[in-house]
């Protein structure tokens, strides 16, 4: 190629990538710009300016987030089998220490922290540690809710800087978000995204009667992030990271986190009874999909009803299998996870108007929602606690007992170091038959377990609601 033709390549390259930037910056002239400026401490604040020149700030979400972000550090115990070839040594294993971290958000100045479930599950020993490490305080649980992976925890402290909470139904697929936790034991880390999606199920939370209706983001959480803070660029809580999805365990892309509407109804629940005063209509439903549409004559949205139990007495008398419910007090429900949501912000003894189609035809009716024993009382959390297995038990209720088909049950909601725990039986196991006998009172239940010897056959129910048939020989 001789210098005339190079010269006149260059200038044509030249040329074209001029008015190629001119094109870029005419067709995006009113478009989202995004401005640096220098503040008076250094820093630089990247603040990002819509078409009515109104900004917002990653640095003052953050600001004035973290001091709510707490680190969470637990203490378990584990069981470790020890073995010699094919012949286990000791049936019933042993047992070692296992450490893990998490995140919490303070909710009140005088101590009270939300975290996940998961967090603190089959914890021995709790720590928070506030102020990047400067403060340390051992917490105590005053409640968990397993259906929707929140525990409420308490450490003797004042003048704490509690978080702010939204309005998450306010909330719009697109709103910038920053996820607030301590992942990989870092604390105050800050990542940015955009709510991608809301009302998410995917089945992550390992209950009989899950609450899942997830707000999605693609703001980075990582482990550790579980029970950190989910905010807007107002600084303000919408919601607790809790799950990602991910096939390595680290984030790829999606994460999960639980709406603040529900986590505010949560913690009152905890802080006032101990336990969730959940309000159930007594209908177990469905998505509607390929298979089911045929039986709707086509209807899309709404959750199909495939089973009506007879706990609650109001709403048997309305509703039938095949009903497909499209409303619960004026709001769309055209998901299970919707359902469930608007459901979870109800106690026994409310009422609801429910808008359902039967035949083609859409009607209304007048539901009173009930706890899990049929009533509308509110109760406390009743429980019996066995020093010698170290471990919780509790009367299953009426509502599980017909949902699983079953006479009796006593299910065991804590488990520590002790013989349950050496039998690998988890936190939300189900005794129904103990030796082939019918588990029916809680006390005596409990007094078979503390004093079993010889040879033991268990049945019973797995959290995840599949039966189980167990055998032991006990020294």
């Amino acid at each position: 190629m001789n210098k005339k033709v190079l010269f006149l390549t260059v200038l044509v390259s030249a040329l074209t990538s001029l008015f190629a930037a001119y094109l870029f910056s005419k067709n995006h002239s009113n478009s989202q710009v995004i401005e640096i400026k220098q503040s008076s401490n250094d820093a630089l604040p990247i603040k990002y300016h819509n078409q009515t020149g109104d900004g917002v700030s990653f640095v003052a979400a953050s600001k004035k987030t973290t001091p709510s972000v707490v680190f969470i550090k637990t203490e378990s115990e584990a069981v470790r089998r020890n073995s010699f070839w094919f012949f286990d040594m000791d049936p019933f294993g042993s047992i070692g220490k296992v450490s893990s971290t998490g995140s919490g958000v303070i909710i009140s100045k005088d101590g009270y922290i939300v975290t996940n479930n998961h967090v603190i599950k089959g914890a021995q020993s709790i720590e928070v540690v506030l102020n990047n490490g400067k403060k340390n305080y051992k917490a105590t649980v005053v409640g968990t809710a397993p259906s929707t992976d929140l525990a409420l925890l308490k450490i003797e402290a004042s003048d704490l800087i509690p978080v702010e909470i939204a309005n998450s139904d306010e909330l719009q697929i697109g709103e910038w978000v920053l996820a607030v936790g301590n992942p990989f034991n870092l604390t105050s880390t800050v990542t940015a995204g955009i709510v991608s999606a809301k009302g998410r199920n995917i089945n992550i939370v390992q209950n009989q009667f899950p609450i899942e209706s997830f707000i999605q983001t693609d703001a980075a959480i990582n482990p550790g992030n579980s029970g950190g803070a989910l905010v807007g660029l107002d600084g303000k809580l919408v919601g607790i990271n809790t799950a990602i999805a991910s096939k390595t365990g680290s984030y790829v892309g999606y994460g999960f986190a639980i709406p603040s509407n529900i986590v505010v109804k949560i913690i009152n629940d905890l802080k006032e009874y101990g336990q969730i005063q959940r309000g159930f209509d007594g209908l177990e439903v469905v998505d509607i999909n390929d298979e089911i549409l045929d039986k709707v004559d086509g209807i899309q949205d709404g959750v199909f009803v495939g089973r009506v139990s007879e706990t609650n007495k109001y709403t048997s008398k309305i509703f039938e299998p095949g009903d497909v419910i499209t409303k619960i007090d004026g709001k769309d429900v055209s998901q299970k996870a919707m359902y469930n949501e608007v459901l979870s912000y109800y106690r026994p003894g409310d009422k609801l108007k429910y808008t359902y189609i039967r035949n083609g035809k859409t009607q209304e009716a007048d539901v009173s929602l009930v706890n899990m024993d049929g009533t509308f009382d509110l109760k406390r959390r009743e429980f019996l606690y066995s020093d010698n297995l170290n471990a919780e038990f509790e009367i299953v209720s009426k509502y599980e007992l017909d949902h699983f088909g079953l006479k009796s049950g006593v299910r065991v909601t804590s488990v520590g170091n002790g013989r349950l725990m050496k039998m690998n039986i988890p936190e939300g196991f189900i005794f129904t038959a103990f030796n082939n006998s019918p588990v029916t009172d809680l006390k005596t239940f409990v007094g078979k377990l503390e004093n079993m010897k010889g040879q033991v056959r268990i049945e019973g129910v797995s959290p995840q609601g599949g039966k189980q048939y167990l055998s032991y020989y006990a020294y």
